[in-house]
């Protein structure tokens, strides 16, 4: 499975931005030498790269800042979605709709990976469930900046006091990911 270019590149600026170089560098000392040269390297924000490239900096980010603390990607997820809906990306809002906007959960994820899919449904006007199948790669941190990722989004398009959880997850032995959220 593959991952777009500004999964890894957010990744990249939030620990720059919050930690410093240096321990940006800290990070990507401690993967193998070819996902270093890549990561050290020009990462485009439409190029497709290995799931598994970021997986494994996932890891050492939360091994190295996060003190085994993965709660940082939701963080990570918000920074994200503040740069690309700001950006690459801002035809996805809906601004005073958010039901609007989570209706494009499928071709959302379209612009993020390369396989799977991602449904919406609306439980109530304030309300609904996404789930994500069929993808090949999975991780908790993943999923954890896809929460930080919605919450920011769905405040920007007007949602108030937005909380969203994971009831199920690939990552912890379920079939498919699935995400409750609600706002006010």
């Amino acid at each position: 499975m593959k991952i777009k270019g500004n999964v890894l590149a957010a990744r990249i600026a939030y620990v720059k931005e919050h930690f410093g170089a240096d321990q940006l560098e800290s990070v990507i000392q401690t993967l193998p030498a070819e996902d270093q040269a890549i990561l050290r390297g020009l990462i485009t924000n439409v190029g497709w790269y290995s799931f598994d490239l970021g997986k494994r900096l996932d890891e050492a980010i939360v091994r190295v800042l996060g003190k085994g603390e993965p709660r940082i990607f939701e963080e990570i997820g918000a920074a994200s979605a503040r740069k690309n809906l700001t950006t690459v990306h801002t035809l996805f809002l809906d601004k005073g709709n958010p039901q609007g906007f989570m209706s494009r959960a499928h071709v959302i994820y379209r612009s993020y990976y390369d396989t799977g899919r991602r449904e919406y449904e609306a439980t109530g006007p304030t309300s609904g469930v996404m789930t994500t199948y069929e993808a090949e790669t999975f991780s908790t941190f993943d999923c954890l900046t896809i929460i930080g990722w919605y919450k920011e989004a769905l405040a920007m398009c007007g949602a108030k006091n937005v909380v969203m959880f994971e009831e199920v997850c690939r990552a912890k032995g379920g079939e498919f990911c699935r995400y409750r959220v609600s706002w006010e």
